[in-house]
């Protein structure tokens, strides 16, 4: 499969058709010209520049009234990347890097950012033969760009740094030997493109949207088993109580649950309570929640990876150089911020669920064994989901209402944007692991209630669970079961509505 890098909208459903089915990247004719065609003008305004430029004749950031000679401003590109390489802490993970080098082509190709021609078609290469770049994930104030993993990012197109290639860490310059290709010269303004930018944000952003979407659409379908074997009501989740309160997400949700618990004896059966416990009898609305923010987040983060978010922007129509500031983080920084406390927000009442089932309530046994006591059952996994939990609360204090000035006081305003993305995908994992648990216990609980069925629906994700996870009579090694749990909620072949 290819995948043509052009001007046509790049949507979050396209990046995960690129990544599911491992596409070639390939640019188009008309980004090509943009390209060359923005690099020629700049080439000729070079040769008549009669007032400095800022990252094109110029030193950067507070450096930005130090002019530089025209025979060094390949030199001062070469060692922008290298003085900026200084991230440090854990490895972004390969995944994440791989999104980061599509969308830095994708910005470089609309031609306002100056690169050479083969600068950007070499990021596709690296894409292309997962030569994947290693980046640190701290260093990046989220304002001038990414700067420090962008440059991490750009080291191997001229010879230097670490990548990742067919499985092993390896130094880029004999990866690139062994593939044949040159390091590449930079030219005037080339490094500041490459480093002013928003593509570590983003591709945090984008891989933790993608899986929160999955998350969202799991969060209903174990919760939905939660239910059935917490012997919960149906008429929460009945469109006439929404449609008075018609928020988008709400609504959908309560569609869903009818749908998924379509044929249950169990949620048909005469109930003794007359309510549920908010956990279960508000999932419309906090479910409903998550999914208008997953919504909105999106959008934004859409626009973003369809932008040129570099500095300066050159305009060659216009015959216009302009310095601003497009690679500033905020417009991005606290949606990601509100992305985690959404995301939070689906651990946090997943984890309530789990407590409800092992309560001892409704005819389930305490902590969903046969004989507590002896065994301690499922006391334990509530605790991790509850760590968890409590670890996301620190999480989500936002990265992005904060602010340290930095290069003298010239970038006085910084978005603490890669912070948040960083945070994001933490989150993210960690309420995978929390809905993972409650599957756990779900379908520990679900047995209790037996002949008894659920819908149709629920029934075969409980089968194919049994396949992975079997039932416990007795007290046993319970981690890598909740691992298989983890690993279990991570296919999609149960989204069949």
């Amino acid at each position: 499969m290819e995948h043509i890098i052009s001007r046509e909208w790049l949507s979050l459903a396209k990046v995960k058709e690129i990544i599911d089915n491992h596409a070639k990247l390939v640019l188009s004719e008309q980004s090509k010209a943009d390209i060359l065609k923005c690099r020629s003008y700049l080439d000729s305004k070079m040769e008549d520049l009669d007032k400095p430029v800022y990252g094109v004749t110029t030193g950067f950031g507070s450096l930005y009234n130090v002019t530089i000679p025209h025979e060094d401003l390949s030199q001062l590109q070469h060692n922008l990347v290298m003085s900026h390489a200084c991230g440090t802490g854990e490895e972004v993970r390969p995944e994440i890097v791989k999104i980061m080098l599509l969308l830095k082509a994708q910005s470089l190709s609309y031609g306002h950012s100056g690169t050479q021609l083969i600068t950007v078609q070499r990021l596709l290469d690296m894409f292309n033969e997962d030569v994947i770049p290693v980046v640190y994930q701290q260093g990046s104030l989220g304002a001038s760009g990414d700067l420090c993993p962008l440059a991490h990012m750009s080291l191997p197109l001229i010879g230097l740094g670490k990548v990742r290639y067919k499985g092993e860490i390896r130094e880029s310059a004999e990866v690139w030997k062994e593939l044949g290709w040159e390091p590449i010269k930079l030219q005037s303004k080339e490094g500041l493109a490459l480093l002013n930018g928003t593509q570590f944000m983003s591709a945090h952003a984008v891989w933790s949207l993608l899986k929160s979407i999955r998350l969202s659409k799991w969060a209903d379908l174990i919760a939905a088993m939660s239910l059935d074997a917490y012997d919960g009501r149906i008429e929460p989740f009945l469109p006439l109580t929404h449609h008075l309160r018609p928020h988008k997400g709400q609504i959908e949700t309560g569609r869903r649950f009818v749908e998924i618990l379509d044929g249950s004896e169990l949620i048909r059966r005469p109930k003794e309570h007359i309510q549920d416990p908010y956990s279960f009898r508000c999932i419309p609305q906090v479910h409903g929640a998550v999914k208008d923010n997953i919504e909105y987040v999106e959008s934004v983060i859409e626009r973003e990876i369809n932008s040129a978010t570099d500095n300066p922007n050159i305009f060659p129509d216009e015959d216009m150089i302009i310095s601003a500031g497009n690679f500033h983080g905020e417009p991005i920084a606290i949606p990601m911020d509100a992305l985690a406390i959404a995301v939070s927000e689906l651990s946090s009442i997943s984890e309530r669920r789990t407590y409800r089932l092992i309560h001892g309530q409704r005819d389930l046994p305490k902590f969903l064994v046969a004989n507590p006591g002896l065994n301690s059952g499922f006391m334990i996994p509530q605790y991790t989901a509850a760590s968890i939990v409590s670890q996301n609360k620190g999480l989500c204090w936002p990265a992005s209402c904060d602010s340290i000035p930095s290069s003298q006081g010239q970038e006085d305003h910084v978005s603490m944007g890669a912070n948040a993305a960083t945070k994001l995908v933490r989150v993210v994992d960690n309420t995978e692991r929390v809905l993972a648990i409650e599957l756990f216990n779900a379908a520990q609980a679900l047995e209790f209630r037996r002949p008894a069925k659920s819908s149709p629906r629920i029934e075969r994700i409980w089968n194919d669970y049994r396949k992975e996870v079997p039932f416990i009579d007795n007290d046993t090694y319970m981690s890598p079961l909740i691992a298989k749990s983890v690993k279990f909620i991570r296919n999609e072949i149960y989204f069949d509505f």
